[in-house]
């Protein structure tokens, strides 16, 4: 689809416009709107631009209502944007859409693309006529993916007989049986348990590797992040946030981290904030041996916190804590402005 050196996905100045209607106020209003409704434009994305790598995993992340389901969307070629331009290795997706789908695989959450009352394999040879793949290329691709997913004990069950993780490691093969080079993840692992989400979260590190495969995901699950991702594209009220690295995320936004004491005789908190008196830092009593100490590494280095720590008490363990990129969302959502990020 795309030539050496170009990115895979080219997004410029990505607009997506609803039309809403604004009901009046009490039976006379329901009235008045039948006569003359009151329409107002909503814009759910607003000048969305972006690269994406042949191979690269994205993090596409935002709150609810920011606009990250809407792009991704435009990008599947289910929407037609309002105003500005998409470019998949050369096709337009909701232009080209017929050919274009052979080219792309979707998970989106919950919603699934396999037939209910048919057994794992029929829905797979199903999705292989769709897509008019080869058999010889069906089977080698369904062996690599069986490889990596363990499909085999469930797939001469029926879907609806397949608990929630079973049927998730069969969506991931059921979008990636024609081999697409870019695969769209729309909460991979919402509703999975521990065990289930590392099972997908390996997985899709394998294909990436394996492949080639390029990802863009979304999710509200922070460690999806975290283990996958290098790169996230933050999103809020339609427009682009942040695009960059995790790290640099973190630096550039608050770099707090949280130094976790354990004594071992009680003391009150103010016998450590003693200790630390002219440090920029703030402590919270969690239990009486416990305690935790918050500041910034730009204005204190967590060294000489913890020196002077243990000159003071008798400390019987010690655990330095960075802020959750979660923590680090919400604080930028509280921000509100993209302006204080580079």
């Amino acid at each position: 689809m795309d030539d050496a050196g170009t990115p895979l996905i080219r997004v410029r100045d990505l607009c997506r416009d609803y039309s809403v209607s604004r009901r009046r106020e009490g039976v006379r209003g329901g009235v008045v709107d039948l006569l003359r409704p009151r329409r107002e434009t909503l814009r759910a994305v607003d000048r969305v631009s972006f690269d994406v790598a042949s191979g690269e995993m994205v993090g596409y992340i935002g709150a609810n209502g920011a606009g990250k389901s809407t792009t991704i969307k435009m990008l599947t070629g289910i929407l037609t944007p309002t105003s500005g331009t998409v470019d998949v290795g050369g096709l337009v997706p909701w232009r080209d859409r017929g050919h274009y789908t052979r080219h792309i695989g979707a998970v989106f959450g919950q919603r699934t693309q396999l037939w209910w009352d048919l057994a794992v394999v029929e829905s797979f040879r199903l999705l292989q006529k769709i897509y008019e793949v080869p058999d010889a290329d069906y089977r080698r691709q369904l062996g690599r993916l069986d490889e990596l997913l363990g499909l085999g004990e469930f797939l001469h069950q029926p879907v609806r007989k397949l608990s929630l993780g079973q049927r998730m490691r069969c969506e991931l093969a059921a979008a990636l049986l024609h081999a697409p080079r870019l695969l769209f993840l729309d909460e991979p692992t919402i509703g999975l348990d521990v065990v289930a989400k590392e099972s997908v979260r390996t997985f899709l590190r394998d294909i990436r590797e394996s492949q080639g495969t390029t990802v863009l995901l979304t999710t509200h699950d922070l460690g999806d992040i975290q283990q996958l991702c290098r790169r996230v594209i933050i999103i809020d009220h339609g427009r682009v946030l942040y695009d960059g690295d995790l790290e640099g995320l973190r630096a550039r936004v608050d770099d707090r981290v949280a130094l976790h004491v354990e004594l071992r005789e009680p003391v009150p908190s103010a016998a450590l904030a003693a200790a630390t008196a002219g440090l920029p830092v703030q402590w919270r009593e969690a239990a009486g041996l416990l305690h935790v100490a918050d500041f910034s590494r730009r204005d204190v280095r967590g060294a000489e916190v913890i020196k002077r720590v243990v000159n003071a008490q008798a400390v019987l363990d010690l655990r330095l804590a960075e802020q959750s990129i979660e923590e680090i969302v919400r604080g930028i959502y509280r921000r509100g402005d993209a302006g204080e990020l580079p």
